[in-house]
C-alpha cells in the first residue's frame, strides 16, 4: 500500500485570481503539507515560463488513508 504524500499543483489564473485552472504538477513528493508549503516560493519561480497572468501552487494529499476501524461490543 502506498504511504500519503503531498504534491503540488501549479495553477495559472486570469486577473485577481479568477478561472484558475492546473497547469503543471510538480514530480517531487513532500512528506507533510508543511513541507510542501515551504517549497511553494522556489516551485511557483521555477514555474514562471506559465503564459498567465497569475500563477499559484496547491498542495494536494495522494496516497492512500486508511480509516481507523472501531469494534463495537456484539449485543
Amino acid at each position: 500500500m502506498e504511504p500519503l504524500y503531498f504534491v503540488m499543483a501549479i495553477m495559472g489564473c486570469g486577473d485577481a485570481g479568477a478561472a484558475c485552472e492546473q497547469a503543471r504538477v510538480e514530480p517531487v513528493r513532500y512528506r507533510t503539507a508543511l513541507e510542501c508549503q515551504a517549497a511553494m516560493p522556489d516551485v511557483l519561480a521555477r514555474n514562471s515560463d506559465l503564459s498567465f497572468p497569475e500563477i499559484t501552487g496547491a498542495c494536494q494529499q495522494q496516497g492512500l488513508r486508511m480509516a481507523k476501524a472501531e469494534t463495537r461490543p456484539r449485543g
